[in-house]
């Protein structure tokens, strides 16, 4: 991902973003950055960029040649033009759910003001995005560009050490983060609470969770309230949770948003993979419900065949498969024979693509996210499995030669384990007709829904 800053001040942004995590990023590839100077543009024979304001005023405005031309160099040979930032008070309010749709874009560009604005002409021209991160005044938009470039930056893929840290901290899910501890266990006659230190993970989550709620209900009980719906809708959807685990866990992860639910009408959207998923009572839901929410909708996930065939009526899509739903709901960890399982890596990328039939890129995302592990013999991979983007594991594969050892079961048991530990409860999809698939499903003591799932698109 490329950040680029038109600013009268690169200094500012340069040695704000050099250092620690962002500046390791950078240098690691993750991310690039580049401060430009508008006044390098200017055409004023003095470096001046600034003239007073039409109709009088107080303080100095912006011109917009130097401004333009700056974008204009910065943005040749881009193959679209880029989401353009202006950070304003009058902006929309930056916060996270923002944060994790920009960091989606390839190319962001930010436009910092200074005096008293810019001159409104080349606002205009160039702007996409007018944004703001709070109601007050700064003498410059240097600092909300660092503050905006740190809150995308860290969602990128590969940015943050732990791949799992950016969606279980504060905001994760409509809540605040809990409180933690470390050495020494007592200080200032201050304890640890024990349930931290017994050991006991399930029993640790199940504190940090109510930890959670109750600092939110406290101190932001806005944030409270979205995530009350949610567990209401949670709620509803556990009383068949085969069926319907894949909406829970969309909610329960945080990853999902809520564009309509009443009663079991409910229509949920994961912006990452652009997946809907879609619930309805009938054929007149089903009729509201994709003429409402779905007309640009190129994936849908649905427990309704009156959706399928609204879809496939109104939007020429089509069944792409047609699935069974399994889900682990017990709390011993599964058995794990073949202990050389790892993380994969992009060395591996090439590998998994020529084994699994899936977009590159998807597949490339999966890997920088550090949801995709491999079973190795003596050094080299011979099989595969993941977590896709809305949570569900699948991706098994190993190598023909060495089936038969059991590597199947000990990845999936693997993955299983994996995302138990994350408090997540894992689930998946196995096409109707894949027998072996369902023998392992059985074997492993998962629970089969009790009614298909339809995956519909266009391809």
């Amino acid at each position: 991902m490329n950040f680029h800053v038109m600013t009268l001040f690169p200094e500012m942004i340069e040695n704000g973003l050099g250092e620690s995590i962002i500046g390791r990023a950078a240098k690691a590839g993750y991310i690039s950055y580049q401060a430009v100077n508008i006044r390098d543009y200017t055409q004023e024979k003095h470096g001046k960029v600034d003239d007073y304001p039409y109709g009088g005023g107080a303080g100095m405005l912006i011109q917009p040649q130097p401004v333009y031309d700056c974008y204009e160099d910065i943005t040749k040979g881009m193959k679209a033009k880029p989401r353009t930032i202006y950070l304003t008070p009058q902006g929309r309010r930056f916060d996270q759910k923002f944060a994790r749709e920009l960091s989606r874009e390839e190319e962001l560009v930010f436009l910092c003001g200074h005096y008293e604005g810019i001159d409104e002409r080349v606002l205009e021209e160039i702007v996409t995005d007018y944004v703001s991160i709070g109601d007050y005044v700064l003498t410059g938009g240097e600092l909300p560009v660092m503050v905006m470039i740190d809150a995308i930056a860290r969602l990128v893929p590969g940015v943050l050490n732990n791949e799992f840290s950016a969606e279980t901290e504060s905001f994760h899910n409509d809540l605040l983060e809990y409180p933690q501890y470390t050495r020494p266990p007592v200080w200032k006659d201050k304890e640890v609470p024990q349930v931290l230190l017994s050991g006991n993970h399930n029993n640790i989550v199940k504190w940090r969770l109510e930890q959670s709620e109750e600092r939110t209900k406290e101190r932001r009980p806005d944030l409270y309230a979205k995530y009350q719906r949610k567990q209401e809708i949670i709620k509803r959807l556990s009383k068949k949770k085969r069926f319907y685990i894949h909406m829970m866990e969309l909610l329960n992860r945080g990853i999902g948003e809520v564009l309509y639910e009443r009663n079991m009408d409910i229509v949920l959207y994961e912006p990452d993979s652009e997946l809907y998923m879609v619930s309805a009572e009938s054929k007149e839901s089903a009729d509201y419900l994709v003429e409402k929410y779905l007309k640009d909708a190129g994936l849908v996930l649905t427990t309704s065949e009156e959706v399928v065939q609204v879809l496939i009526a109104k939007k020429n899509m089509r069944v792409n498969e047609k699935v069974w739903q399994y889900v682990y709901t017990l709390k011993e960890p599964l058995p794990v024979k073949y202990k050389d399982i790892r993380r994969l890596t992009m060395e591996h990328l090439s590998y998994v693509t020529e084994h699994y039939d899936e977009n590159e890129a998807y597949l490339r995302r999966l890997i920088e996210k550090g949801h995709m592990f491999g079973a190795f013999v003596e050094d080299k991979i011979v099989g595969f499995v993941g977590i896709h983007v809305e949570g569900s594991c699948g991706l098994l594969f190993v190598d023909s030669a060495c089936r038969g050892m059991g590597l199947g079961q000990s990845l999936e048991n693997y993955i299983i384990n994996y995302v138990k530990s994350l408090g997540f409860t894992p689930y998946g999809h196995v096409v109707e007709g894949n027998v072996a698939s369902t023998k392992l499903q059985e074997k492993n003591g998962l629970y089969i829904s009790e009614e298909p799932l339809y995956w519909v698109g266009f391809e």
